[in-house]
């Protein structure tokens, strides 16, 4: 495939994916979205006359048949992860699938280990992680600058209850903060800590008018050597998107930790020792888009995978004990 373009088909015409994620890939060098599927025929063709999209499908049985399409970007709902993950390793096409990328710890095994079989390359949509500002800030909390980490707080909320066709508030489509945004911090303590955390305890509001689902949750999460995660999400609350490292030393506060506006500053973050305030600037580059190009890098050149198939299901081993906390009022070790 030299100088040819990384050829995506996207499965189903989720918001996410028409007004955020296949704009940026499309303005990728790197890749291309050759193909849209919707079981829904006339919304592909929308999706697609919108955007620009070549060609069309009326189901995802269809897409994934198409010998010309690379990879799948899968935004489905929830308990449709697994399946068409699987389906589409069976059909030779790597996959990048959304978060949370299912709904257990068991369910994402198998999905990692259906891929691996297959030989296609399967990753989780934390298109966050693939800024270079979180390469920054590791390099800074790596550096001692702030001190030793001694915990992380980390905030993701926003308020669509009155939504009530909203797939978030469906239990059965594995609806609920946690998966839809916790998932966030916690991949983020995770990530810069480098270690997994002991034991979960989570205290969260499951409302009947929402089928049941947490409509917000606040947690603690405890690493190794004293460290903790304190978090919370909410899908029924003011809106909040922030992340603070706190350090012996000083701090790290991101005031738009998983999602930025437009703004070019917006991307940007600070580090505080004392009294001194440095504003650490970044480049203002497309999350999506770098998140495909990473992607692509690694199916057509080797390049190692920033974050393998384990750390998903890692993840939604803390999430699964995060759900139980919630629901038995009970500290969980993990």
């Amino acid at each position: 495939m030299d100088g040819a373009k990384f050829r995506w088909g996207v499965l189903g015409c989720a918001k996410i994916a028409v007004e955020h994620v296949i704009p940026e890939m499309q303005r990728s060098e790197r890749c291309e979205v050759s193909a849209i599927a919707s079981r829904d025929r006339q919304k592909a063709e929308q999706a697609a006359v919108t955007l620009g999209i070549a060609k069309t499908y009326g189901s995802y049985e269809q897409l994934l048949a198409d010998e010309d399409i690379d990879a799948v970007y899968i935004p489905l709902p929830n308990h449709l992860h697994k399946e068409w993950t699987i389906r589409a390793a069976e059909a030779g096409k790597h996959v990048l699938c959304e978060k949370p990328i299912g709904l257990t710890a068991a369910e994402a095994k198998e999905m990692a280990d259906a891929c691996a079989k297959a030989n296609v390359m399967l990753a989780e949509a934390f298109m966050y992680r693939h800024h270079p500002r979180y390469d920054r800030l590791l390099d800074i909390v790596r550096s001692g600058k702030i001190g030793t980490v001694r915990g992380i707080h980390a905030t993701f909320t926003y308020n669509g209850a009155g939504n009530s066709g909203n797939i978030r508030f469906n239990k059965e489509m594995g609806g609920g903060a946690l998966y839809d945004i916790g998932v966030y911090p916690i991949s983020a303590a995770r990530m810069i800590l480098g270690q997994e955390p002991e034991a979960a305890t989570v205290h969260a509001q499951f409302s009947e008018q929402h089928d049941g689902v947490d409509m917000m949750a606040s947690g603690l999460l405890e690493f190794p050597g004293g460290v903790a995660l304190t978090f919370d999400c909410g899908m029924w609350s003011a809106f909040r998107n922030t992340l603070e490292v706190v350090g012996s030393e000083g701090r790290i506060v991101v005031p738009s930790a998983f999602r930025y506006a437009d703004e070019p500053e917006s991307a940007n973050f600070f580090v505080e020792i004392g009294e001194e305030r440095e504003e650490i600037q970044v480049p203002f580059v497309g999350q999506y888009l770098l998140q495909a190009d990473d992607f692509a890098n690694s199916v057509l050149h080797g390049a190692p995978m920033r974050y393998e198939p384990s750390d998903a299901v890692l993840n939604m081993r803390v999430v699964d004990a995060c759900l139980q906390s919630a629901r038995t009022r009970t500290r969980v070790l993990l």
